[in-house]
């Protein structure tokens, strides 16, 4: 046998080793089952409607069903605990919103690390949080309830959609920027707070924006101010916090996909890829500007970095206020 042929056999069987070692998508023919989306909260809020924006996309994409199975509970921890502990299989994966970085500091011991159990695969959405105010209420600009506020301390009274929440961590967050002090009344979601606003019960709440626009559309609330760094295109004529001369100022609530750590870094990047797609996609783009939520669809690096910096931005509100959990 000439050393050129033996070379050439050489060459083919290590390259015929070297596409073994190497993992790929048609070798490991994911998904050949169905995909588990676990939302840890009830069906029709935000989170849900986040999950359900990409499930027949990602079942066209991926070729597979994909369920959205609802687990609510205990301020989320229910679900998030049933995502960490699922097979690591790429037929689980899970959608949270801001309260999981939260939970992070409001909770001494969680059932699940969120370092170890679990792992980021796309931020899909941000929603920068808009504030209303009631319609009676003896103010009608954001300045004017933080004069009314520093003249009557303790007068003004906000909602919640519980203690931790995002709606919560924002107005806490903005009572010691303004340096008030205004009462915090915590509720087991944002429909009744917002039915409580809306009723004089209580003065001041920030939400999440679709709800809290087509009640401000309806003549029911007032709406201040978007505690993000540019106005909403839901909302073109309420102003930024920020353009009203409270600098930094911004809280959001946002949806973004996590995995059980471990899976499978090709799949955790397919996945990844296909969500990024949906929510750019102009349709999906326009269903979210109607929501009020800004597209993201970031790689999973960039949304393990986003986590990790919305963890340290509300631990330290939660340390400062001396917000406990339910």
């Amino acid at each position: 046998m000439s050393q050129a042929t033996l070379s050439r056999r050489r060459f083919t069987l290590a390259t015929a080793a070297a596409s073994l070692a190497l993992p790929s998508f048609a070798q490991t023919a994911w998904p050949t089952k169905p995909i588990r989306v676990i939302v840890p909260y009830t069906p029709g809020g935000f989170t849900d409607q986040m999950a359900r924006l990409v499930q027949i996309g990602l079942q066209t994409k991926l070729g597979q069903p994909v369920l959205v199975d609802n687990k609510p509970g205990a301020n989320s921890l229910i679900g998030v605990d049933a995502i960490a502990k699922a097979a690591p299989d790429g037929t689980t994966f899970g959608v949270v919103i801001a309260a999981y970085a939260a939970n992070t500091t409001l909770y001494p011991k969680l059932p699940y690390d969120p370092r170890k159990d679990l792992t980021g695969v796309s931020l899909m959405g941000v929603s920068p949080l808009l504030a209303a105010v009631n319609m009676d209420a003896p103010f009608k600009t954001a300045r004017e309830l933080i004069d009314y506020a520093r003249a009557n301390p303790g007068k003004v009274s906000f909602g919640s959609s519980g203690n931790g929440s995002a709606a919560h961590l924002t107005t806490e967050l903005w009572k010691s920027l303004t340096q008030t002090y205004m009462i915090h009344i915590p509720y087991r979601g944002a429909v009744p707070a917002l039915t409580d606003l809306m009723g004089g019960q209580i003065q001041l709440f920030f939400d999440a924006p679709t709800g809290l626009i087509n009640q401000a559309k309806a003549g029911k609330v007032r709406l201040i101010g978007v505690a993000g760094d540019k106005r909403l295109a839901a909302a073109p004529d309420v102003p930024t916090f920020i353009e009203q001369g409270f600098a930094g100022f911004t809280g959001s609530t946002w949806a973004g996909m996590l995995a059980p750590a471990g899976t499978p870094r090709d799949i955790v990047r397919r996945m990844s890829q296909e969500v990024a797609n949906i929510i750019r996609s102009d349709d999906t783009r326009a269903k979210l500007d109607a929501m009020g939520t800004i597209p993201a669809g970031s790689t999973p690096e960039e949304f393990d970095a986003f986590i990790t910096a919305e963890t340290a931005k509300w631990g330290k509100v939660i340390r400062t206020a001396g917000v406990k959990a339910e």
